[in-house]
């Protein structure tokens, strides 16, 4: 098995004579925090899609958790989590109806079912909460349980949209030592934020401009390269160059 958890090769994706996605090349190794940003229009919500067999590349290929983005979209998708910046979770059903019902999605047993909603709920500190409904809890609770469910099936690879979006400096933190604690299990991370501080808490970074990759490499290396002092900087840099505003 490949050491990569995500190869892409040219990935393309049109839309009429629209190229939202042009020719991107790159991988993620097993286990990394992999951060995925663009400015809006970028292309990277239509690269995502693809990656998480939601939508077909116009061309070019990729493999994801081992399985072939054409041939294999189904084993993709049960090889994956994907949490969205809208956690993903239904409102009018409980804690425990949640991961239940998630469990049941990704083919838990009720033997394995049982036992990881135990773990997680006591993970969480939610055991006297199980049976409150989601939408009564506060919006860093339901975050960090959106992200616990997103890999109760112990996915290689987990696919967080925007994931921090709305939530306080304190909370955003705490969710990243989750995402920490995953990666050191080894799962691999993809994120897409536009917080450009969470950007250095990643292994490495690339940075889409108008569907094509401008930059990949880690954090300090492109503030060295773009003689930067933050990520900020950098993602400013390139940003500018844009010359679309959708995609």
């Amino acid at each position: 098995m490949s050491d990569y958890a995500i190869e892409a090769r040219e990935l393309t994706k049109k839309f009429g004579d629209f190229t939202a996605v042009d020719q991107i090349t790159f991988d993620v190794s097993e286990g990394e925090i992999f951060g995925f940003l663009g400015a809006n229009g970028a292309g990277k919500t239509t690269a995502m899609r693809m990656l998480i067999a939601l939508s077909f590349p116009t061309s070019g290929s990729a493999t994801v958790a081992g399985f072939d983005l054409l041939r294999q979209p189904e084993q993709i998708k049960r090889n994956i989590g994907y949490m969205s910046q809208r956690f993903s979770l239904y409102q009018d059903l409980t804690v425990k109806e949640n991961i239940r019902f998630y469990g049941g999605i990704y083919g838990l047993s009720d033997l394995e079912l049982a036992a990881r909603t135990k773990e997680l709920l006591q993970r969480l500190g939610l055991e006297s909460e199980s049976g409150q409904l989601v939408g009564s809890l506060p919006l860093g609770w339901k975050q960090k349980l959106a992200f616990s469910v997103a890999i109760l099936h112990r996915p290689r690879i987990v696919f967080l949209d925007e994931p921090t979006g709305g939530v306080d400096p304190v909370t955003r933190r705490a969710f990243w030592e989750m995402i920490y604690e995953a990666a050191a299990s080894g799962i691999t991370v993809f994120v897409t934020t536009h917080y450009m501080d969470e950007a250095e808490y990643c292994d490495r970074v690339s940075i889409m401009v108008d569907g094509r990759i401008d930059a990949l490499d880690t954090p300090s290396n492109l503030k060295k390269s773009y003689s930067a002092a933050s990520m900020d900087e950098v993602f400013l840099q390139l940003a500018r160059k844009a010359t679309r505003a959708d995609g």
